[in-house]
C-alpha cells in the first residue's frame, strides 16, 4: 500500500512544548484578519445595520468559541482526539443532512447550506466536513499501514467515504466546496502511500460529474464564460471580479491607507466575505499583500514541518491535511480575487467573515499545534524523511 511514504518510520516520543513560531503565525493571521475586516466592512455595516463594528463584533464572538476549540485541540492527547473521529464524522454528516429540513436551515440564493443558531447566528456544516474528512482518512490510512497481511489492505472504504463527504456537500449546491474536498482527499491519498489505481475509477466518475454539474446550472456556465472573457459582462457576472481588480490596482505599492482605502471597495458587494482580500490589497498595497503571503507561507512551512517530523502516523497525515486546507483555500481565494480562477464560494481563512469558517479554522490550527508538540528524538533529527518515489512506476 505504501510505495510513496510521506510518514517516516520513527519511534514514538513524548510530547514537547508547542511550536511557538507556529502559534505566533496563527495569532498573527487571525489578528490581520480581524484588522482587515475592521477596515473593509465599516461602511457597509453602517448602511445595513447602523453599526460600523457589526461584522467585527460577530467575528470576534465566533473567534472566542474558535479559540476555546483551539486550546482544546492543542492540549488534548491526540489519542483521545482519535477516539472521537467517528463521532466528529457522524456529527458533520448529520448536520449537513439537517440543512435539508426547512425549519432548521437558512436559504440563500437558492441554496440551503446554513443551520439556524441562537442569537441570529448560523452554522455552515460543510466547513466542519473538511476537518472531519481529513481525520477520517488519516485514521483509516494509519490503521491500514499497521496491517501485516498485504491482502487485507484496501482503500475502498476510503473511496466510498470520500464520495459520501462530497455527496452531502454537493447536495447542498455547494459545488466549489465539493470540488475542493475531492482534490484534498486525493492529495491525502497520495501522501499516505495508497496505490493510485484506486483513484482512477473515482476520477473517471468525478471528472464527467464536474462538467455535468457545471452545465446543469446556468450561473456556473456564466461564471466560466465571464472568467474566459474578463472584460465583458462588467455589470453582471464579472462585476465583483472587475471591481476587485480596480481595488487592487488602486492600492499601489504602499496602499491607500485605512480611511482612504474604503473608497473603491465600497463598490464590491459583501466585501467582508469572499472578496475581502481586494480590500486588504487596496488599503495595505503591494507591501501588505507580500506581508500576508510571507506570513501564510511561514505558517504553512511550520505546519508541514510539524507533520513531517511527527512520529505518529495519524497525527502526521491529519496535520498535513489541516495545513493543506488552510493553505489551499487561501491560494484559491486570492487567485479568484485576482482573476486567475473563476468565481467560487471558497472563503479566505482567518480573513473572510464567517463564524463557521473561523471556528473550524482555529480548531484545525489547534490540532496542528498539538502535532507540533510531538517530535522525534535527538538521535533521529539528522535523518531525512523517507520518501520513496517507487509509486511513480505504478501510475
Amino acid at each position: 500500500m505504501s510505495q510513496f511514504t510521506f510518514y517516516a518510520k520513527k519511534p514514538s516520543e513524548n510530547y514537547h512544548k508547542v511550536d511557538i513560531w507556529l502559534l505566533a503565525s496563527v495569532l498573527l493571521l487571525w489578528g490581520l484578519g480581524m484588522f482587515a475586516l475592521f477596515v473593509c466592512s465599516q461602511n457597509f455595516a453602517i448602511r445595513a445595520f447602523s453599526d460600523s463594528l457589526y461584522f467585527v463584533k460577530r467575528q470576534f464572538v465566533s473567534s472566542l468559541i474558535g479559540f476555546v476549540l483551539l486550546v482544546a485541540f492543542m492540549v488534548t492527547d491526540i489519542k483521545v482526539v482519535r477516539k472521537f473521529v467517528s463521532v466528529i464524522v457522524m456529527v458533520s454528516i448529520v448536520l449537513c443532512v439537517l440543512t435539508f429540513i426547512k425549519p432548521l436551515s437558512i436559504e440563500k440564493n437558492g441554496a440551503r447550506r446554513w443551520l439556524r443558531m441562537p442569537g441570529n447566528f448560523s452554522f455552515q456544516p460543510s466547513e466542519l466536513i473538511k476537518f472531519a474528512m481529513v481525520l477520517f482518512l488519516a485514521n483509516y490510512f494509519d490503521k491500514q499501514e499497521k496491517l501485516e497481511n498485504p491482502e487485507e489492505k484496501t482503500v475502498f472504504p476510503c473511496v466510498i467515504g470520500l464520495m459520501v463527504f462530497v455527496g452531502v456537500v454537493l447536495a447542498q449546491k455547494d459545488f466549489s466546496t465539493g470540488v475542493f474536498i475531492t482534490v484534498l482527499g486525493i492529495l491525502i491519498f497520495f501522501v499516505s502511500g495508497a496505490k493510485l489505481r484506486w483513484i482512477w475509477p473515482f476520477l473517471l466518475i468525478a471528472i464527467p460529474a464536474v462538467f455535468l454539474m457545471i452545465f446543469l446550472e446556468p450561473y456556473r456556465i456564466q461564471r466560466v464564460i465571464g472568467w474566459i472573457r474578463p472584460d465583458e459582462f462588467g455589470s453582471t457576472v464579472n462585476y465583483q471580479a472587475l471591481s476587485a481588480k480596480k481595488a487592487i490596482s488602486a492600492g499601489g505599492f504602499w496602499g491607500s491607507g485605512i480611511g482612504a482605502g474604503l473608497t473603491r471597495i465600497n463598490s464590491i458587494p459583501e466585501i467582508q466575505a469572499d472578496y475581502i482580500f481586494a480590500g486588504w490589497a487596496e488599503s495595505m498595497g503591494f507591501i501588505g499583500v507580500i506581508a500576508y503571503f510571507v506570513l501564510l507561507c511561514f505558517f504553512t512551512w511550520r505546519g508541514y514541518r510539524a507533520a513531517l517530523i511527527c512520529p505518529d502516523r495519524f497525527s502526521a497525515y491529519a496535520g498535513f491535511g489541516c495545513v493543506s486546507i488552510i493553505f489551499l483555500q487561501s491560494i484559491v481565494n486570492t487567485m479568484v480575487v485576482c482573476g486567475l480562477l473563476p468565481s467560487t464560494g471558497i472563503n479566505l481563512p482567518f480573513f473572510s467573515l464567517g463564524g463557521s469558517s473561523i471556528m473550524v479554522t482555529l480548531a484545525m490550527s489547534g490540532f496542528i499545534l498539538n502535532v507540533s508538540r510531538c517530535e522525534e528524538s535527538s538521535e533521529k533529527k539528522s535523518e531525512n524523511v523517507e520518501i520513496s518515489i517507487e509509486t511513480l512506476s505504478h501510475l
